[in-house]
């Protein structure tokens, strides 16, 4: 059965200093990521983030994982979110998902997926998910 959660968080990205050549001539970015959900989903998060920008103006990709604990709909533990996002000429794409087998304590064989809305300054999180009959 899949559930729904809605809500708003709180997030603060941290430009990080490259730390090989490797990434520094590939002009890959690199940010922390610390978020505060609210709502459906009382929990925190931290992560990272790799982005890079095209020369074409509006153009961009970016991926990022980042570990979430707290209380979902009553249920205590922790998931990944597995983030790509693509923006080609200003038209973006954004896909977020549960890592698989990455839910623990009561989170245990969460799957979903999360939509995230930017307004304004304000954002909001719409999750889709599933969790395992319990035994």
């Amino acid at each position: 059965m899949t559930h729904q959660a809605a809500g708003a968080f709180d997030v603060k990205l941290a430009l990080q200093k490259s730390d090989n050549p490797q990434s520094e001539e590939a002009k890959v970015g690199r940010m922390s990521i610390d978020k505060r959900f609210h709502g459906d989903l009382e929990a925190s998060s931290k992560g990272e983030m790799l982005s890079s920008m095209s020369e074409t103006k509006g153009s961009a990709v970016y991926v990022a994982i980042e570990r979430v604990t707290g209380i979902l709909h009553g249920h205590a533990g922790s998931f990944v979110l597995h983030h790509t996002g693509v923006m080609t000429r200003g038209e973006p794409s954004l896909n977020v998902t549960v890592a698989p087998d990455s839910g623990t304590g009561e989170l245990t064989g969460l799957t979903g997926s999360m939509n995230i809305k930017i307004e304004g300054k304000n954002h909001f999180y719409e999750f889709s998910y599933a969790l395992p009959a319990a035994k």
